[in-house]
């Protein structure tokens, strides 16, 4: 409802999936109902909701343009029943182009469209490849109400030349309230950061503002959600939970200065816990949305494999949930132990498959191209391999899809065996560095994100945690045979993955100098591998893949000594292209 006083509006913090429109439009029906029932006068979804985000290079197909415009135009229809108000995003065509659009439909009608204007791309974003830029329009009228829409970006970017500064535009034009549909993915400490952009945004307007994300995975995406609504003075109005869909229901009011909401505040997740939670829930929607009826996976005793069953019981349930243990004459007793009891602790399904026949028949066919050559990594890639043939055979059997259980560390150095156990649909720790993988089992063993599936208390044996990694591929070996203790090599990574850090930067911060040109030219080797690493959830700055976009083939190698500075005399005023160069 509204009044000259009093504005209600529902924020619908849910988790669309991308290219099911039916779906999706049902989801905006049945959020609209409760808004009606609460009393709402407006529901507001997140960006590009219909389609799903990102919808990639899907919204360049004209069918699913016109089959997202007829759904608008469907919920649209339904409006003139006097209930509220719908904001909704959505492609849009007009005039030939494509845009990232936010429909206003109200009593049957569709009676205000905005388009995105600054689109970014940058990161995981690339929609100047899909969507032309919108012009900057003034606010939408809502029952009264001078409403600003800038979409996601149009709040985000900085001052460049290419950005338009659609809050001032909307300030100086009268908008009373700022509603913000995003589309902004987890990564660590991400709150603050929304926080403080979104803050910057108030200042410059002295306006309230409702900044409204999508919640769900999609592919190695994660859209945590955690919505909220700032005063214009800057005090926090509403916070909605994170990792969660919320259809929650705000009442704004008008004072001395302006348009104020006093709603609930929910407790957001930051740290190891956000990020154990983005893992839950970036597993459990590739599963639901891709229609598999549960997962399968290598369960060695060791600790990625641990966190990784633990990640998906929280997910799925233990009843969905398959652990094979596949030994082979390199398998310690203690893993076989270690491997039965989280099996136990975590309920789910377990069985022991020996390897020592096929691996053996492997070695026996090869005994003849392999005469006279040494035994050496290639005969510890073959069990990999044979484990990595054993479990998607068990995966095409039954249709579970089979969770890999890589995390950051090795994926980066390479310490993993193609077609071995880098076999699988999708990768939970695909971005978690191996420090970290010991902190979310100690984590887990004292607390679960809400929603979880799983078991309270201990469920990943301390065992596990407190033994020196290992793959078990020869006698005695550790992770240390090869590489630096993991709190060394994360240091590392962290500044070439992450910070793209020159080595001779790096040195200077008290790495050793060999160890650190030795890391950067496995990463550097390794590329090929990544190319075909199953998907995963991102968490980080800068995960591989649609993040970090290196070329396999690639000679070029920093020699960790000082840049050289450049020598700007070189350059003539004449040899800048300007539009300089070309007066008289």
């Amino acid at each position: 409802m509204t009044d000259s006083a009093r504005f209600v509006l529902t924020l619908a913090q849910l988790n669309p999936t991308v290219g099911d429109i039916a779906g999706n439009a049902a989801m905006a029906r049945a959020a609209r109902a409760q808004a009606a029932a609460d009393g709402a006068a407006l529901i507001v979804f997140p960006e590009l909701f219909i389609a799903g985000y990102p919808p990639e290079d899907l919204v360049l197909k004209p069918s699913f343009q016109a089959a997202c415009r007829a759904a608008i135009e469907e919920l649209a229809r339904e409006t003139s029943d006097g209930g509220p108000a719908m904001l909704i995003g959505s492609p849009w065509v007009d005039g030939g182009k494509l845009y990232n659009a936010c429909a206003l439909l109200d009593e049957g009608r569709i009676s205000a469209i905005r388009y995105k204007v600054n689109l970014p791309n940058y990161g995981v974003f690339d929609e100047k490849r899909v969507f032309a830029r919108g012009p900057v329009s003034g606010p939408m009228t809502i029952r009264g109400l001078r409403i600003g829409v800038p979409i996601c970006e149009d709040t985000w970017m900085e001052e460049s030349e290419d950005y338009e500064n659609v809050v001032e535009t909307l300030a100086e034009t009268g908008a009373e309230i700022l509603i913000v549909p995003n589309g902004s993915p987890y990564a660590r400490d991400k709150n603050d950061l929304r926080l403080s952009v979104q803050v910057a945004r108030v200042m410059e307007s002295d306006l309230p503002l409702v900044y409204l994300n999508q919640v769900g995975g999609q592919d190695e995406l994660v859209f945590d959600g955690a919505s909220f609504v700032l005063n214009a003075d800057r005090t926090l109005g509403a916070q909605l939970p994170g990792f969660a869909e919320s259809i929650t229901t705000l009442n704004f009011e008008k004072t001395k200065d302006g348009w104020r909401c006093d709603g609930p505040i929910a407790p957001v997740l930051e740290g190891d816990a956000g990020d154990y939670a983005a893992c839950v829930l970036g597993l459990r929607d590739y599963v639901q949305k891709n229609g598999f009826p549960g997962v399968l996976m290598g369960v060695s005793g060791g600790i990625d494999s641990a966190l990784c069953a633990a990640l998906a019981v929280d997910a799925l349930g233990a009843d969905r949930v398959r652990g094979v243990m596949l030994p082979f004459r390199f398998t310690a007793q203690v893993s076989l132990d270690d491997a039965a009891d989280l099996a136990q602790r975590l309920g789910i399904r377990y069985e022991v498959l020996p390897i020592a026949e096929a691996v053996n028949g492997f070695e026996s066919i090869l005994s003849g191209t392999f005469a006279g050559l040494p035994r050496d990594i290639t005969e510890e890639n073959l069990q990999a391999r044979t484990r990595g043939t054993l479990l998607m055979a068990i995966s095409n059997k039954t249709g579970a899809m089979v969770v890999t259980t890589g995390n950051k560390s090795e994926m980066s150095v390479g310490y993993a065996t193609l077609y071995g156990d880098m076999n699988g649909g999708f990768n939970p720790i695909k971005d978690i560095y191996k420090t970290e993988v010991f902190r979310l089992c100690s984590l887990r063993n004292s607390w679960k994100p809400e929603g979880a599936l799983g078991p309270d208390g201990e469920v990943i044996p301390v065992n596990i945690i407190v033994r020196p990694p290992t793959a078990e591929l020869r006698e005695n070996q550790t992770d240390q045979d090869s590489l630096p203790p993991y709190d060394i090599l994360d240091g590392i990574l962290e500044r070439l993955d992450e910070g793209e850090e020159p080595l001779s930067v790096i040195v200077a911060e008290g790495f050793e100098k060999d160890v650190v040109i030795r890391i950067d030219r496995l990463l550097n080797i390794a590329e090929y591998k990544r190319r075909q690493a199953a998907p995963g959830v991102k968490v980080t700055r800068r995960n591989f893949g649609r993040d970090r976009r290196y070329p396999i083939t690639n000679k070029f190698r920093d020699l960790a000594t000082a840049l050289p500075v450049a020598d700007e005399t070189l350059v003539t005023h004449a040899s800048k292209g300007s539009a300089e160069a070309f007066e008289g």
